[in-house]
């Protein structure tokens, strides 16, 4: 599988942007790995965590508003 140039429009892009200069951002010196793995983890925790809690309360609700039900007779059932 050959890289490069294909046709002559990418050749003459290859052309203009070759002496180009790109500024990478060393992001390392900015923030520590360890440190943003660390927070990445604990975001996480703490999503699932909250997820957790309100599935526990969707539960709960949902068995609550089934035990206080009152069924009232209808008046399209006499009918």
């Amino acid at each position: 599988m050959a890289v490069g140039p294909r046709d002559y429009i990418d050749q003459l892009l290859v052309k203009k942007y070759a002496d180009e200069k790109v500024d990478n951002a060393d992001i390392t010196k900015l923030v520590e790995p360890e440190k943003m793995l660390s927070a990445m983890g604990d975001f996480s925790n703490m999503h699932k965590n909250m997820m957790v809690l309100q599935n526990k309360l969707q539960n709960f609700c949902s068995a609550l508003n089934t035990k206080c039900v009152q069924y009232r007779p209808s008046r399209l059932a006499t009918a």
